[in-house]
């Protein structure tokens, strides 16, 4: 094999993803300005001078590229959660993976896209109708994939006992609750998101017990 032969491939690869990349960047912006429904894929097509046909080699459709973003980040948390050690009980373990994940995922975002860009197309799905029924659908098939990761730490069947798919619930509604309070404040920034989902996912624990007055703030953790 030449030289030429070996590196072609890794080229190839390289421009794809660069192709892809400038996709996804014109999308987001275009949904940023326009509004999703009023933007085409021809539109988004035309910003990178590629043709429809190319765009579709990357993306399924407008809804696949509006949450093109959303899924890396889903992507990590997933990875992020398969890595917490064993002894760590469910909701500490994807509170943690939160965590994990947050440390690296600005970074991972910026490589596609601005984190503004991801975190303005975060409140458009949140606005959007159809894209907030896309995004209730996808939050289900995410909620039932963790169950199941759960279980399978807890050694449990998750189709015969409840927990998993309750814990995980539970853990995901905080979640929603806090991104939705995030979108409505001033503050727009990923850090704000951080430190507001944080604070619920603190007060999970608490809220979930028999007595609420007999239940101490929560400790931060080290």
């Amino acid at each position: 094999m030449t030289v030429e032969q070996s590196v072609t491939p890794g080229l190839r690869e390289r421009k794809k993803q660069r192709t892809r990349d400038a996709l996804l960047r014109a999308a987001l912006e275009l949904f940023l300005a326009q509004g999703y429904e009023r933007t085409t894929v021809d539109e988004i097509a035309e910003v990178v001078e590629v043709s429809q046909r190319t765009f579709f080699r990357y993306f399924a459709s407008k809804e696949d590229v509006a949450f093109a973003v959303q899924h890396m980040v889903e992507r990590r948390y997933y990875e992020a959660l398969q890595e917490r050690p064993p002894g760590e009980s469910p909701l500490r373990a994807m509170r943690n993976a939160v965590l994990a994940a947050w440390d690296t995922i600005g970074e991972a975002i910026t490589e596609v896209v601005p984190v503004e860009v991801y975190l303005r197309t975060y409140h458009m799905i949140e606005s959007t109708p159809a894209l907030l029924a896309a995004h209730l659908r996808r939050s289900m098939e995410m909620e039932e994939s963790i169950a199941r990761l759960i279980a399978e730490r807890e050694g449990v069947d998750p189709d015969l006992d409840p927990r998993p798919r309750i814990a995980v619930a539970s853990f995901s509604g905080v979640m929603r609750v806090a991104g939705q309070l995030w979108g409505q404040g001033a503050d727009l920034s990923l850090e704000a998101m951080r430190d507001l989902t944080l604070n619920y996912l603190d007060r999970l624990g608490p809220a979930l017990a028999d007595d609420w007055h007999a239940v101490p703030e929560p400790a931060p953790e080290g």
